[in-house]
């Protein structure tokens, strides 16, 4: 129950966030906590293997997540000079 209250804190922070780094800031955070909830949902249901390997693979999705947009904002500061 913590876990979804946080998730909604979060989304306030990403969709209300003064700045694009916030809103960033608030996209990695949801991302850990739903890979936090995935490895607790494989150990209630039995199969952590399972779950397990879905959560490593979303963990590499967000982090080339990360990096496509940090390379799009690096190119749009350097159009702006």
């Amino acid at each position: 129950m913590g876990f979804v209250i946080l998730l909604l804190l979060l989304l306030i922070r990403v969709f209300r966030g003064p700045t694009l780094f916030d809103r960033l800031n608030g996209l990695g955070l949801i991302g850990a906590a739903v890979l936090i909830l995935l490895v607790l949902m494989g150990f209630i249901n039995g199969r952590e293997d399972m779950y397990l390997d879905i959560a490593v693979s979303y963990a590499i999705l967000g982090f080339v997540g990360s990096l496509v947009i940090a390379r799009f904002l690096l190119d749009d500061e350097k159009i702006k000079k």
